[in-house]
């Protein structure tokens, strides 16, 4: 089985308290593709300026990333920086340039298009259904979305949930797009808009997966000490949907997907605990499984008979 995913790669500037870089390798697809190409083979979907480097080109392919969805126009790729506080805990966006990714207008090669899972970044969602519609009969779908597409692209966002087997947004979106404060009566109603499983990301407090079958929470991995958070979501992403695609044959369980959202979560944990995408780049399956078992233990509670 193999992994489409689309969405933005980029040029990123990115400065914390203790160490800064500027014109590293950052966006969505990048990240996703780093994290799930441990797991299952990869096929990314993309667009880059002509001022894109080559190594980062091949930095993909070194990790068995297909690049042929890569596509090169003439201009700037894509450039995001930001400044993070001393804690981690406000991000200030320093800029955001789109450049040639203002006019992405994803092409699936057709090698792309019998993939068995795909993942849509963070895009505007007309640009999600183009995709879905080149695609021949993926197993499973899941997408990324956020406040400016809940506000600004609500019809096309609607109509966008029933072709989803999971959406993936974080508690503030959840609550916007569930249009209540209680993020367990929001997720409800998300469903019932058509996904058939939502995960809401919420960062150090961890994840949850809402579902027909129930309802599995998980803390976020104890790193000892944050470097980066740039890319955890996306990175949690390549885990859950690189377990699924490379480890999960048909369609997945309610217990595939506890198990999928452990996965994400650990891979998640390798990437803030290191700059840009260092904690991705020597990744392996066993260090994954170390943090999984860890979780395990984590949430792990003997049963009582009595009080």
């Amino acid at each position: 089985m193999a992994l489409v995913v689309v969405g933005s790669v980029a040029l990123d500037d990115v400065y914390t308290e203790t160490e800064q870089r500027t014109g590293i390798l950052g966006g969505s697809a990048s990240y996703f593709s780093m994290g799930a190409s441990v797991l299952t083979d990869v096929k990314v979907v993309a667009v880059v300026g002509d001022d894109f480097p080559d190594e980062y080109v091949e930095l993909y392919r070194t990790r068995n990333v297909d690049t042929e969805g890569l596509v090169k126009k003439t201009g700037k790729t894509f450039h995001w920086a930001g400044r993070y506080s001393a804690d981690f805990s406000t991000r200030t966006t320093l800029a955001t340039d789109l450049n040639v990714f203002a006019e992405f207008d994803p092409k699936l090669p057709n090698s792309y298009r019998t993939a068995s899972h795909v993942f849509l970044g963070n895009i505007e969602p007309g640009l999600q259904h183009k995709v879905l519609d080149q695609l021949e009969s993926p197993l499973f779908v899941a997408a990324d979305t956020m406040n400016y597409w809940i506000d600004h692209s609500f019809d096309r966002l609607m109509a966008l949930l029933p072709r989803l087997d999971m959406l993936l947004i974080n508690d503030e979106e959840a609550r916007l797009l569930g249009r209540s404060s209680s993020l367990t009566a929001a997720a409800k109603k998300i469903l019932a808009l058509g996904p058939k499983s939502i995960v809401v990301k919420r960062g150090e407090h961890g994840a949850s997966l809402y579902h027909e079958k129930g309802s599995f929470f998980l803390p976020a991995f104890p790193v000892k000490q944050v470097a980066d958070p740039t890319g955890a979501g996306d990175s949690f992403a390549s885990g859950f949907m690189g377990y699924l695609a490379g480890r999960v044959p048909g369609t997945p369980s309610f217990e595939d997907l506890k198990q999928a959202l452990a996965v994400g979560t650990a891979v998640a944990s390798f990437t803030v605990e290191h700059f840009s995408l260092d904690g991705l780049l020597h990744l392996d399956a066993n260090k994954i499984l170390e943090r999984y078992q860890t979780l395990l233990d984590l949430v792990h509670i003997d049963p009582i008979t009595t009080l």
